[in-house]
């Protein structure tokens, strides 16, 4: 294993005759956030739940912090944060008794009603501090749960799709706050479906079917992905999307508005040429441009290729 905050070589889950993570390897570094990209089903929650101790691989093996998932959870645990997709604090508590039983679930020491005044504070919940759990909007309940999950200073926090159910305001201060904890020293590992968000993290996983299809930085993966990408602009209201879609070196094509965003294979021989000529046949006057790939395109090319491969 290498001295990565978690490193994972061939870890496998299985249910059944069901593989739902399937011999995937990681290298994370500490002090990093690195996303998981992927639709249901793909992985992601799984891959977690083996690097919290909550699930033990079928196959494989991970490490974090040096410290084995099967033979050390109980020390790992007490060494990460985990916050699941679904609010899981207790409904019936208020705002100050959930961070009260989380200390003492814990069994933190000192002074923990200052603890949690700082946790207040940091997260906004002053006015929420008597506030019942289950009355709080989904952006307030994001914030009580992170700041639960945050309340014993971990070095590691696993977030499963954490902004799922929060309006676009809260979703940009919950990251305004994970780079601040990235940068005291966390190492956050954060599953998603947004784009956007995943293109904010330093690292990135792309899974698909259980499997491991595409790694690296935001950049890099979008540098690097295998396809040529045009816009076609003007076909509005005509056959071009399905005429387009047919064609056997089209990866996808997607409607931005009044534009045709094009996903062909790499170096396909004149490609442009020939979407030119297949409109031009149905009369279809528009133009052809080439364009830049995004994280969408990358996620596209990788979950598409594997569902290909399998």
């Amino acid at each position: 294993m290498s001295d990565a905050a978690i490193s994972a070589r061939q870890l496998t889950r299985k249910f059944g005759a069901k593989i739902a993570v399937d011999h995937i390897d990681l290298d994370i570094p500490s002090g990093r956030i690195y996303g998981f990209l992927g639709p249901n089903g793909s992985g992601k929650s799984t891959t977690l739940r083996m690097l919290c101790g909550m699930l033990l691989p079928s196959d494989g093996h991970a490490e974090v912090f040096g410290l084995s998932v099967v033979r050390d959870a109980e020390a790992i645990r007490r060494r990460l944060g985990y916050m699941p997709q679904k609010f899981s604090l207790w409904e019936d508590l208020t705002a100050d008794e959930n961070l009260q039983f989380i200390a003492d679930l814990y069994g933190l020491g000192g002074d923990v009603a200052g603890r949690i005044a700082e946790q207040r504070a940091t997260y906004n919940l002053e006015s929420l501090r008597k506030q019942r759990a289950g009355t709080m909007s989904g952006g307030q309940k994001q914030r009580l749960a992170l700041a639960a999950a945050t309340l014993h200073s971990p070095e590691l926090l696993l977030l499963d799709e954490p902004t799922s159910a929060v309006d676009p305001q809260s979703r940009r201060d919950f990251w305004e706050r994970l780079f601040q904890l990235a940068d005291e020293g966390a190492t956050i590992l954060v599953s998603t479906h947004y784009m956007d968000e995943a293109e904010r993290c330093h690292g990135l996983a792309i899974l698909a079917e259980g499997r491991l299809v595409a790694e690296g930085t935001p950049r890099d993966l979008m540098a690097g992905v295998d396809a040529d990408i045009f816009e076609v602009e003007g076909a509005d209201g005509s056959d071009a999307p399905r005429l387009i879609r047919e064609l056997p070196w089209v990866h996808g094509v997607t409607q931005l508005g009044l534009r045709l965003r094009v996903l062909v294979d790499r170096g396909a021989v004149d490609a442009e040429s020939k979407l030119r000529g297949l409109l031009d046949t149905h009369g279809i006057r528009a133009t052809i441009a080439r364009s830049q790939a995004s994280l969408e395109d990358v996620f596209v090319v990788a979950t598409r290729r594997e569902k290909h491969d399998v």
